[in-house]
């Protein structure tokens, strides 16, 4: 049988059974409006009617509010330090997280970026002067924990400690250290001191580099600073001077001593060459002189009269058989004939006036000889 046939007037649910119509939307509302209302602790019939039900969607509402700002997001270059109930939690990476509101305390600490501090001021080096010294750290956060809970300002701190360690360093050095190349030893010990502080107090700090910028004497004292300045440039100019000049000395003084002990062994060398050679001739000679005595006395009184007369200007000839020697100056007749053979090539014209010279004083001693012999 159909559900709804012809000439049935009343209209006929398929679902539903009977004469009954669709269901009202009022009495649905009323009946989620009592469940609330049980849930809370509150009847239909209290009177609280459709105000109760508003005040449980506001109250879901607000829940879903809060539900969805627990949700926050930490980025790859941070960390999130999470106190529950004021008390430390946990410390989260990078990524998308949930902590509930109210109860969850959630600090964001950048750890990557590199931050940086300037600070100068006004110290007394090891030797009694003043300087003024500025110097830049570079640093980051190692520890967020650290960084957010052991420390009130860390920041502070790091300013704080900085000075501490910057006048300790400056008062162990003197002032050419603190304002020449010392500079950079400075800032590799500040920076180890340093570190030591910060990691004392738990500041979760990382000192990554300290530059120790070019300091300055105070300004009352400049002028006096910068005579001393030019007198210690002096002293490096006239220093590499000397330096260049003993560079040049030295090398030429030991040349020359090098040469001397060469020479003075060759002269050594020679003279015992030269003694053992007239050792071994004096031996030949003495041989010799066993075998012919008279021979050998003439022959050594005859080649010690050549080398004793070798450099003399003077020429005497003994004549055999006669009582008188002659005597032929050489150097007059040489002066007397150098004007003469100015002119001539080979002296040929000198030659000649010498030999007839020897020759008349020998004819004239011949004669003076041969008449003595007739007076007798």
């Amino acid at each position: 049988m159909a559900w709804n046939e012809p000439g049935d007037n009343k209209p006929k649910d398929p679902w539903g059974g009977g004469d009954k119509g669709p269901p009202d939307l009022d009495e649905a509302l009323k009946k989620f409006q009592e469940r609330l209302g049980g849930i809370f602790g509150k009847s239909s019939s209290s009177g609280g009617g459709p105000s109760g039900s508003i005040i449980a969607l506001a109250l879901v509402g607000v829940l879903l509010f809060w539900a969805a700002m627990g949700f926050y997001k930490v980025d790859e270059q941070e960390r999130a330090v999470i106190l529950r109930l004021g008390r430390y939690s946990d410390t989260v990476g990078p990524g998308l997280h949930w902590n509930p509101r109210l109860i969850d305390n959630v600090t964001l600490v950048t750890v990557t970026t590199e931050r940086q501090y300037t600070s100068r001021g006004m110290m007394l080096t090891e030797d009694a002067n003043i300087v003024e010294l500025p110097l830049t750290v570079q640093y980051n956060i190692a520890d967020a924990k650290g960084f957010v809970l052991n420390v009130r300002d860390p920041e502070i701190s790091l300013q704080h400690a900085t000075d501490s360690a910057l006048r300790h360093v400056v008062g162990g050095s003197t002032l050419d250290m603190a304002l020449g190349e010392g500079r950079q030893l400075i800032g590799d010990e500040v920076k180890l001191r340093l570190q030591t502080y910060l990691d004392d107090y738990g500041t979760g700090i990382q000192i990554v580099k300290v530059n120790i910028q070019e300091g300055k004497p105070p300004t009352p004292v400049k002028s006096a600073f910068d005579d001393v300045v030019k007198a210690k440039e002096d002293e490096e100019r006239l220093k590499n001077e000397a330096q260049a000049y003993a560079n040049g000395v030295v090398p030429e003084a030991r040349g020359r001593a090098q040469r001397m002990i060469e020479e003075a062994t060759g002269y050594r060398s020679r003279v015992v060459a030269e003694a053992e050679g007239e050792a071994r001739r004096f031996e030949q000679l003495l041989t010799e002189y066993k075998k012919a005595p008279q021979v050998t006395r003439e022959r050594l009184y005859i080649d010690a009269l050549q080398e004793v007369m070798a450099n003399s200007s003077k020429v005497m000839i003994d004549v055999e058989g006669g009582n008188s020697m002659l005597y032929l100056p050489l150097d007059q007749l040489v002066k007397e004939g150098g004007g003469s053979r100015a002119g001539s090539v080979d002296g040929t014209d000198l030659a000649r006036r010498i030999t007839d010279e020897v020759m008349d004083r020998l004819r004239s001693q011949s004669k003076t000889s041969y008449r003595r012999g007739e007076s007798r």
